[in-house]
């Protein structure tokens, strides 16, 4: 007894009112989950997948769907009055099974190319700016290698006096057909013609200046607006300077990377700006005015008396204009490091030690710390006396 075949509604997983696309969309789920280059070997995977393709060979027929919900599977058996004996082989799988061979494969075929106007595509270069030219903006000038219409053929890729010619092979289409056999019947795929590469035309003559292509390469030079606030690695757009459109389609565009070179005091986080400023222990003890390097120039900071070295102070709206607004600014944030005088003459040395003891006298604070305990005090040999030293237990 033959197995009886499913509702073809209930193999695909959709109800009997669902349109052309929840089919589709419900057909590609399951070729892709059962498709035997993904399950090789797998037999029952197999029959799944031939199961599916027949369900969905008829389903997106209008006609045959409307002989299916009229007869059932009888409509192609023969009987009930049905139209019999379907060939599911003749059906055109080849814009679905061009979906799924993508997914599956991560790349998919060409599906052929449209002889509608089409955006040329764009260019890329760089500019080198400096740090201060990036938070303040400028203008760099770029040189590029860029096609123009060849003035020789008017950009018909023909030589003068000629035209091109339709494509034979695709009928002027830029497509053609590809039938394959496959386990579960015949393939129609559609695919760009090799004969024009999609284009519908034949340049039998060439044009001897620009070889066919349509396009003289030349170099340009042109001017780039370089925004304020721009960061390193972000690019700038500049629209319709890339390369031609096919078919009366636009230009492309230009994208400009900015490089910005390093400062030797500043670095940059987002809108905000750091640096470290020293101070002289004077100035940190006493406080005082110091002078503090921003990119707008030097300014004057009152520092404190009683400052701390690694202090943090900030300057207000002296950091990077935002890119969106450029009257917004960051900040600048400034560490104070106390330095301590390497070099001291005498005089300078006798006046700190004076200083010392009229305040905590630390110069000679372990002294009396050690003087205090007497007899006690350590000989160093570590005998005699109580008294141990630090890295000893």
């Amino acid at each position: 007894m033959a197995e009886q075949k499913r509702d073809y509604y209930e193999v695909l997983g959709v109800d009997k009112t669902a349109d052309e696309a929840a089919i589709k969309k419900a057909y590609r789920v399951l070729a892709k989950k059962y498709h035997p280059d993904v399950n090789p070997g797998d037999a029952e995977a197999e029959k799944k997948f031939k199961e599916a393709s027949e369900a969905y060979a008829v389903l997106s027929d209008p006609e045959k769907r409307r002989q299916y919900d009229q007869f059932g599977h009888a409509a192609f058996d023969g009987g009930a009055g049905g139209a019999g004996g379907f060939d599911f082989g003749n059906m055109d799988f080849g814009d679905i099974f061009g979906d799924i061979f993508g997914d599956i494969f991560g790349g998919g075929r060409s599906r052929g190319a449209s002889n509608g106007p089409m955006k040329g595509a764009n260019l890329r270069t760089s500019v080198r700016v400096t740090f201060e030219e990036a938070v303040f903006g400028t203008k760099k000038e770029i040189e590029l290698n860029v096609k123009e219409t060849c003035k020789t053929c008017n950009g018909s890729g023909a030589k003068p006096g000629t035209k091109p010619e339709t494509c034979s092979k695709c009928n002027g289409s830029g497509q053609i057909t590809i039938t394959q056999q496959t386990f579960f019947g015949t393939v129609r795929n559609r695919q760009t013609c090799p004969n024009c590469q999609g284009t519908g035309k034949i340049i039998k003559e060439k044009c001897s200046d620009c070889r066919g292509s349509g396009f003289i390469s030349m170099k340009k030079r042109y001017s780039a607006d370089i925004p304020a606030g721009i960061d390193n690695g972000q690019a700038i757009r500049m629209p319709g300077l890339g390369e031609p459109g096919v078919n009366g389609g636009p230009r492309g565009d230009v994208l400009v990377e900015v490089i910005v070179g390093r400062h030797p005091i500043f670095q940059r986080q987002d809108v905000n700006i750091f640096s470290t400023v020293p101070i002289s222990f004077a100035v940190a003890a006493l406080g005082g005015e110091i002078f503090i390097d921003t990119v707008d120039g030097k300014v004057i900071y009152d520092v404190k008396a009683g400052t701390q070295t690694d202090t943090r102070v900030r300057l207000k709206g002296k950091g990077v204009p935002s890119l969106r607004n450029k009257e917004i600014r960051g900040d600048h944030y400034v560490t104070l490091v106390v330095q301590v005088p390497d070099k001291l003459s005498n005089e300078a040395k006798e006046l700190l030690r004076k200083f010392d003891e009229a305040s905590d006298d630390s110069l000679t604070a372990v002294q009396r710390a050690s003087g205090s305990d007497g007899d006690k005090k350590d000989d160093g040999g570590g005998h005699g006396g109580k008294k141990k030293k630090f890295w000893e237990k």
